[in-house]
């Protein structure tokens, strides 16, 4: 049986302020991105959140990204030292696993978050700095990268296991990489269509550009964003279409 785990991003609010409907993704999906308090949420977000994924059996991640709450961590912002970087990556993992010790939990596993994440990508520099950070704090954490990356080649050569991550609700460009959110029609809303999209990644190992072009894909993990009004009911969708089709949703071994 083919066997595929569904992450979420979360714990991405501040303060007074929620986003998203993390109780009810946590009873969808195998495995937590919990936001370090760079890009979005603070402790105390954080520990509930880590409290409530350990308390549902979901697996709890890292979510660092760049300094910026105003821009939701999806402005690219240059200018930071190799060095820098890797502090930053540390520094928002270790947030983490202090918050998710409080309840007992441990935090397995490590995926970058908005512009990082994109960069990471594509230049080698950073992405060879989130890897060093990464096998720094704890060499056992799984890397969420996005397949055929430069995250993915940098995770592997610091000698880290690599999780392969295509997106539920994200459209690709034609080399592969996802297409900018300045696009219109850059996020799918429709839960079916984002589902149906899914299995094809899953059962056939490809998926369709927004040009037409079938592109190849390699995936262990599954994200549905949990900052959209359909989140919820497009991680139901997500999963319940793969387990119809004979796939099982758990997290990473």
């Amino acid at each position: 049986m083919p066997t595929i785990d569904l992450n979420c991003d979360m714990g991405e609010g501040y303060g007074a302020w929620s986003m998203g409907d993390d109780r009810a993704m946590l009873d969808i999906v195998t495995s937590a991105n919990i936001a370090c308090g760079f890009h979005a949420g603070d402790p105390t977000i954080m520990a509930d959140t880590a409290r409530l994924a350990g308390e549902k059996g979901v697996r709890i991640g890292a979510h660092p990204g760049f300094e910026d709450r105003a821009g939701f961590g999806r402005r690219v912002i240059r200018g930071l030292s190799a060095a820098e970087v890797e502090r930053l990556v540390a520094y928002q993992v270790g947030a983490l696993q202090a918050c998710a010790a409080l309840s007992g939990q441990r935090v397995t596993h490590v995926k970058p978050h908005g512009a990082l994440y994109n960069m990471a990508a594509v230049e080698p520099d950073p992405a060879g700095a989130i890897a060093r950070a990464v096998k720094a704090v704890d060499p056992a954490l799984l890397l969420v990268v996005p397949p055929l990356s430069a995250m993915e080649r940098a995770g592997e050569a610091a000698g880290l296991r690599i999780a392969r991550e295509a997106f539920a609700d994200r459209t690709y460009e034609d080399d592969g990489t996802l297409t900018p959110r300045t696009v219109a029609g850059s996020v799918i809303h429709d839960p079916d269509l984002a589902a149906a999209r899914v299995v094809r990644m899953v059962l056939d190992g490809a998926v369709e550009s927004r040009h037409g072009t079938r592109l190849p894909i390699v995936a262990d993990t599954i994200c549905v964003h949990g900052d959209t009004p359909t989140a919820v009911a497009m991680a139901a969708a997500v999963r319940h279409a793969l387990e119809r089709a004979g796939v099982a949703v758990r997290a990473p071994a």
